[in-house]
C-alpha cells in the first residue's frame, strides 16, 4: 500500500535511478578552431608537439621538451619575431619558426641523448652511476631526511621502537 502510494506521486519525468552519464553534458578539452584563409586550424604543431593557441608564442614553445624560457626568447630574437599570440601567426611564420626550433635537440632526441649519458654512467660505474642504480641522490643532496622523490615511499622497519 505505502510503495503504490509513494511511486503515485513520483512525476514521469523523474527518474529513481540516477544515471550521472546519461545526464551529464559532454565536454571536449580541444581548444576552438580559429579560422586563418579559410582553413580551421586548432592547434599550430611546431616540434612534434601541439603547442596551444590562445597563449604568446614565448610561452606556447615551452611546452616542447628541450625549450625553455631563455631558448624560446633566443629562437624570437633570431627570427625578429614578436610576441604575439599563436593563432594570430600567419603559416609562413608558423613554417618559419618550425624550421628555426628543429635547429635544437628537443624532444626525443634529447630525452634518447640523457638516457644514454646517465646508462654510460651505469656502466662504468663512477659514483654517480652507482646513485642512479640505487636510486638516490647524485648531486651531493643529504639523505638522512629529504630526497624522497628518489628514495619513494617510507618503509616501516618491523621491531624498531622509538625510546
Amino acid at each position: 500500500m505505502a510503495q503504490s502510494l509513494a511511486t503515485a506521486f513520483v512525476p514521469s519525468s523523474f527518474s529513481l535511478v540516477h544515471n550521472p552519464i546519461s545526464v551529464a553534458p559532454k565536454t571536449s578539452l580541444s581548444f576552438p578552431p580559429s579560422k586563418i584563409g579559410g582553413v580551421s586550424i586548432k592547434c599550430a604543431r611546431v616540434g612534434g608537439v601541439e603547442i596551444p593557441n590562445n597563449k604568446r608564442v614565448e610561452y606556447s614553445l615551452q611546452y616542447i621538451h628541450g625549450i625553455g624560457r631563455t631558448t624560446a626568447r633566443q629562437i624570437l630574437n633570431d627570427l625578429t619575431f614578436e610576441n604575439k599570440l599563436t593563432k594570430d601567426f600567419s603559416e609562413e611564420e608558423l613554417t618559419a619558426l618550425r624550421e628555426e626550433v628543429s635547429k635544437y635537440m628537443i624532444e626525443g632526441d634529447l630525452r634518447r641523448f640523457n638516457a644514454l649519458a646517465i646508462r654510460r654512467l651505469k656502466e662504468i660505474q663512477c659514483y654517480r652511476g652507482m646513485r642512479h642504480i640505487q636510486g638516490l641522490p647524485c648531486r651531493g643532496q643529504r639523505t638522512k631526511n629529504n630526497c624522497r622523490t628518489l628514495k619513494g615511499k617510507r618503509v616501516a622497519i618491523p621491531g624498531k621502537k622509538k625510546k
